[in-house]
């Protein structure tokens, strides 16, 4: 397939003009060697893969973005969309393959392809071909960048995760799944629209599935570094639990809200992943809800399961999990969540 990259010749020749249009100043040192060049592979040029491309391109995470997928024709229009935006955009190199050997080198590797939902198919069903997918997907990753993090997005995302780690044979702070990042975007939202508040001042996570049951941690919610529920009690102000549940609610149906409305979701998710790319590619060492390895935290056990944990996350991907307090019941419902994750996966006998 035709790959258009970043080129200095012009004319029929092929003359290279870089060496013409510049003159080099004297006594000129090298580059520094120090100096990272950052590379970004999209594996799923759908809608989500999309929208994780653009994303990370406005927002200069990446020198380099390489884009795969198995339509040659649709990839390669896409390719050309984002490269003709290129006058305004930070400079990123952007190519695309159906050839893997083209994310050779990748910094961070992130997973979006998928096999959509047959009418009338089980979930088990399109699991088992999704796992068929992940096994031509994962191992040439692995092989053409040994070094790098795999970031899965494919739903359902927590089941591939641990997929991703089984085939790829990477140590489990290397892969890293989607998770509840965005759920938890969605809850602060949520919760800063009832207080009139900036989402932004509103702390809050979404832990466990990335699904129905996914657990919201009430307990740990703070505005502006106060925690609510323990203000709301030492004010003696009273609140109904009830209201909570269906702001959890809210949370999970919006999804589903979304897909039914325009079809699909990709905007939000899009931002989403593209923060955990920046945070896992500039170190930024900051805490997101992110499905990771569990087992030993909170209680879990029963096998190796994924699932969102608060994760500090920094080039080295997985840097550790926040010992944030959970009351007994938000505890017991994350056992919960992994046992519900763990009774799926025991299924596909991987």
């Amino acid at each position: 397939m035709h790959k258009s990259g970043s080129a200095s010749s012009l004319g029929p020749g092929g003359l290279d003009l870089s060496q013409t249009f510049f003159r080099q100043i004297e006594r000129a040192a090298p580059p520094s060697p120090t100096k990272r060049h950052t590379k970004i592979s999209v594996v799923g040029a759908g809608n989500v893969g999309m929208a994780i491309a653009q994303t990370i391109l406005t927002q200069d995470v990446a020198d380099e973005l390489v884009l795969i997928d198995a339509k040659p024709e649709k990839l390669r229009g896409e390719m050309l969309d984002l490269q003709h935006a290129a006058a305004f955009l930070p400079r990123t190199k952007i190519q695309a393959s159906v050839d893997y050997a083209l994310t050779v080198g990748s910094d961070l590797c992130i997973v979006t392809a998928g096999a959509r939902q047959i009418p009338g198919e089980s979930r088990l069903n399109l699991l088992q071909r999704n796992v068929t997918l992940f096994r031509s997907i994962i191992p040439p990753l692995a092989r053409y960048s040994p070094e790098t993090i795999l970031l899965i997005v494919s739903n359902p995302v927590d089941v591939l995760t641990y997929v991703a780690w089984k085939l790829s044979g990477f140590p489990s702070n290397r892969v890293i799944g989607s998770g509840t990042n965005l759920d938890s975007s969605r809850f602060r939202f949520l919760i800063a629209d009832h207080l009139d508040v900036n989402a932004q001042d509103v702390q809050a996570f979404i832990v466990g599935e990335h699904g129905d049951s996914s657990v919201a941690l009430w307990s740990s919610i703070s505005v502006g570094g106060v925690p609510v529920l323990s203000f709301l009690e030492k004010q003696q102000i009273a609140y109904e639990k009830v209201t909570l549940q269906n702001i959890h609610k809210e949370v999970i149906d919006s999804a589903y809200e979304v897909i039914s409305l325009k079809g699909y979701t990709s905007w939000a998710i899009g931002y989403s992943v593209a923060n955990l790319a920046r945070s896992i590619l500039r170190d930024q060492r900051k805490i997101h809800p992110v499905s990771v390895v569990a087992n030993g935290f909170y209680g879990i056990e029963g096998g190796d399961v994924f699932l969102s944990l608060p994760a500090q996350l920094g080039r080295g991907g997985v840097l550790g999990v926040a010992n944030v307090h959970l009351t007994d019941e938000e505890a017991h419902q994350l056992r919960d969540s992994a046992k519900t994750i763990l009774e799926v996966q025991n299924q596909l006998g991987i």
